[in-house]
């Protein structure tokens, strides 16, 4: 089964932000009431992201405000995302 790169790129990010500040995968789930082995699943791809708990943050400000979106409008985004670049 091949991954949609744009999820793939999500994934990657998921786990350079965990990293970036400094938790293990056991540390995350604590905070969000998630299994360390989701944490690892979600972020190797293995299992599929929440929609209702991304939001968007500007690259240039990630300390900004976040631009947030109802599960649904979120998976027709994703559905409607090119599968090649």
């Amino acid at each position: 089964m091949s991954r949609i790169p744009t999820l793939t790129f999500l994934h990657e990010q998921l786990r350079r932000a965990r990293q970036a500040r400094g938790l293990s995968q056991e540390e995350l789930g604590k905070r969000v009431n998630y299994s360390s082995s989701y944490v690892s699943a979600v972020e190797t791809g293995q299992s599929p992201v929440k929609p209702d708990y991304l939001a968007v943050r500007d690259s240039k400000d990630p300390a900004g405000p976040a631009l947030t979106f109802p599960p649904a409008s979120w998976r027709a985004f994703v559905a409607a995302t090119p599968t090649s670049h």
